[in-house]
């Protein structure tokens, strides 16, 4: 296949039969993968930079408060007294506590007409 490639390149038309695979491999890269790697480094560093006292979400759902933080787990209080043990990955999101000030509501364009 490889040399059936080069033989058509050196004749000229194999230049657009390589073309498409290479620009199909840069858009793969760009939508694809480079997203899922900015992504996955932000989760990293949220999940370092836990503190204790931050309301936050597991990857199950589970709401609870942050009460220790440890090299590899955390221990969260999902209700009074009860204390459960996870794994720093699971934490999915942190979540602004019930008592912050809602932002305030932008007024619509077609309330000024």
């Amino acid at each position: 296949m490889l040399i059936t490639l080069l033989l058509q390149a050196q004749t000229g038309e194999g230049l657009t039969s390589l073309l498409f695979p290479v620009l199909i491999a840069v858009v793969v890269y760009f939508f694809m993968i480079r997203p899922q790697q900015r992504r996955s480094s932000e989760a990293k560093k949220f999940r370092e930079s836990l503190t204790k006292g931050a309301a936050v979400v597991t990857i199950g759902g589970l709401h609870g408060k942050v009460l220790e933080v440890h090299e590899e787990s955390v221990i969260i209080e999902v209700d009074k007294g009860v204390r459960l043990k996870f794994d720093r990955t699971a934490i999915a999101r942190e979540v602004a506590p019930k008592n912050a000030p809602a932002a305030p509501a932008t007024p619509a364009a077609s309330d000024n007409a």
